[in-house]
């Protein structure tokens, strides 16, 4: 027999709003996440983009900066909020009363993991739904670990990214982009 569902969201939470969580470890955000976080925004009563401790990667930027970076990003999306959260994600879902998990798929390549996540926290938490968004084409190519070796040789990475992580990318390579992340 399949899964029963629950017509009445009262019954199953009290909070009828509908809270999203947009995870990943943006490294740094990029203007493909950023799509994503403004459609989400337009889809939830609150998108919450959560930046993940993955517990084998140091990060280029701290935790800390990623949140920051992301809320500076973000700061026109009024329904948008950053935060930071160690553990299991579908646990901080459940901390925040989340409903839904958004997950951005660029090609091919990223449906099977991302479809195994989304089985795995299904089992964990029927209650919580994963959507899938697809960035526009042209933003489709765009990784944070292709913004930060563009970076790291110097080259025209700005128009891949918001402003603020512009600033703080060009701060971290000084003999290549001098001191205009001051500016």
């Amino acid at each position: 027999m399949g899964r029963k569902y629950t017509a009445a969201v009262s019954e199953s939470r009290p909070d009828p709003r509908y809270i999203a969580v947009y995870p990943g470890s943006f490294d740094p955000i990029t203007l493909g996440h950023l799509e994503i976080v403004e459609r989400a925004a337009s889809l939830f009563d609150e998108v919450v983009v959560a930046v993940g401790h993955h517990p084998t990667k140091p990060g280029f930027f701290s935790f800390g900066e990623r949140v920051e970076m992301i809320e500076h990003s973000a700061k026109h999306v009024a329904n948008v909020r950053a935060a930071h959260y160690s553990g299991l994600m579908i646990d901080f879902c459940r901390e925040i009363g989340a409903r839904v998990i958004v997950r951005g798929l660029r090609a091919a390549g990223d449906f099977e993991p991302e479809f195994q996540m989304a089985l795995a926290n299904r089992e964990l938490e029927p209650s919580v739904e994963t959507v899938f968004l697809i960035p526009e084409p042209s933003k489709q190519f765009i990784s944070s670990s292709l913004i930060r070796e563009i970076a790291s040789h110097g080259g025209p990475f700005q128009k891949f990214v918001p402003r603020p992580v512009s600033v703080a990318m060009m701060a971290r390579y000084p003999d290549h982009y001098g001191d205009v992340a001051l500016a």
